[in-house]
């Protein structure tokens, strides 16, 4: 199949390449000169493992960008995959996606054949059919359901799994309202991935699609903040968490997924999405107390992490290493990352900081030009007086002889990630 793909951040840039390893021509849309030509030379700025390899393989050939949205004409479908960021009361704005929507409105304007537009940014059930869809009728001069469709297919992709996530999906949600053109295309589109991998799709309405994405992560973030609380509770009682986290995830009903206490939870989603839910729900007239306690307790592990620290010594005026900055490990993103909240509330608490991450400390530095960024976890731990592991990558847990050169060795471990062992005063967060 044709298809356009407007948007070339991670989901947009993941969607294409994949959609391109799955033997479709792709034509990626975005203003930005510059991400443009990259993409064109195969070239990408996100670090995501795999996809890296599928924009080279594919670019020139099956992968090609533009910045002229009137390219979409051309296709078969068209995915909006531009971002939806939060306001400051956590509501959506959309103005970004309902700019997009208008310009595909009028890139199909004169298109004689039925045209396929299919939300893939995440946005309200509201805001697709009082924002989103009229922008494309008023720019298109036609009608949604009769000369175009409009469908709702949200993702369901990990950062530091991107490619994976979509080449093997837990599910394909397709939201159409019943149009059966707009079925047929998208069953043609995933074709490959229901038949090799026997992936469960469900059909249903626009406004389900939209909250089951809200829904998906709200759960999901509950869970691990719940595990969270939990966590707190048995470190007061003198209780491993992990050991608690290990029983319980065997009865069926809990599953082991999501149970892993800790820092808490960050990204460009589950912030987003939770908060707007609960924002939505607010306009609405409905006070979402189990999203709102979610988000409350989440926002409180990184302090608490401090607090652990300051146990053993006053961080005012003292050299304390933060490893780890990304939000999670295998990706460079720090967008919604825990450590955001540790630097700043080292740093107003009188602290300097020595921050390392492997991937994701020159977009820190920007947030937090006060701290110092070292090369390696070893050197920021040098001459520090305390360290907290924010982030559980790999490499930590062989760090070992690195906290001999500190000169009060306190670690305070929010991943699980560090082994305890003689010479260091170990604090596990939830453990």
């Amino acid at each position: 199949m044709n298809v356009s793909v407007v948007g070339t951040g991670y989901v947009g840039t993941t969607l294409s390449a994949c959609l391109a390893e799955l033997g479709h021509t792709v034509t990626a849309i975005d203003i930005d000169e510059e991400t443009v030509e990259r993409l064109n030379e195969g070239e990408i700025s996100i670090h995501e493992p795999g996809l890296d390899g599928l924009v080279s393989a594919h670019a020139g050939d099956r992968l090609q960008a533009t910045t002229e949205h009137a390219a979409s004409a051309e296709t078969d479908v068209t995915f909006l995959a531009v971002g939806t960021p939060a306001r400051e009361d956590g509501s959506i704005d959309a103005s970004i996606l309902r700019s997009a929507a208008e310009d595909i409105g009028r890139a199909i304007a004169d298109k004689d054949e039925y045209h396929l537009v299919v939300i893939k940014s995440t946005v309200l059930p509201d805001v697709i059919e009082t924002e989103i869809i009229p922008a494309i009728e008023a720019a298109a001069g036609k009608t949604d359901g009769e000369e175009f469709g409009v469908a709702v297919n949200p993702e369901f992709l990990r950062e530091g799994s991107a490619v994976e996530d979509f080449m093997a999906p837990d599910k394909i949600v397709l939201g159409t309202d019943g149009d059966e053109r707009a079925i047929d295309l998208l069953a043609e589109l995933y074709q490959p991935l229901v038949s090799d991998w026997d992936v469960p799709v469900v059909e249903t309405g626009r406004r389900e699609a939209a909250m089951i994405k809200y829904a998906n992560n709200a759960f999901l973030a509950a869970k691990i903040s719940l595990i969270n609380d939990i966590g707190n509770i048995c470190k007061e009682f003198g209780v491993d968490a992990y050991e608690v986290a290990d029983a319980i995830g065997l009865d069926s009903r809990i599953s082991e997924e999501f149970l892993r206490s800790g820092v808490g939870w960050g990204g460009s989603c589950f912030p987003k999405d939770t908060a707007a839910l609960a924002a939505a729900a607010k306009s609405a007239g409905y006070d979402a107390r189990m999203v709102e306690a979610t988000i409350e307790l989440n926002d409180h592990q990184p302090r608490r992490l401090i607090e652990l620290l300051e146990k053993h010594t006053s961080v005012d005026g003292k050299r304390i290493a933060v490893l780890g900055l990304a939000f999670k490990p295998g990706t460079d993103d720090i967008r919604g990352s825990r450590a955001t909240v540790v630097i700043e509330e080292l740093l107003e608490r009188g602290a300097t900081v020595a921050a390392y991450d492997p991937r994701a400390a020159d977009a820190m530095a920007d947030e937090f030009p006060d701290a110092e960024y070292t090369e390696s976890a070893a050197e920021a731990l040098e001459g520090s007086h305390g360290a907290v592991v924010v982030t559980d990558w790999e490499e930590f847990a062989e760090l070992d002889s690195a906290f001999d050169s500190m000169v009060d060795p306190i670690v305070v471990d929010g991943r699980r990630i560090i082994s305890r062992r003689d010479g260091i005063t170990y604090e596990g967060l939830t453990w």
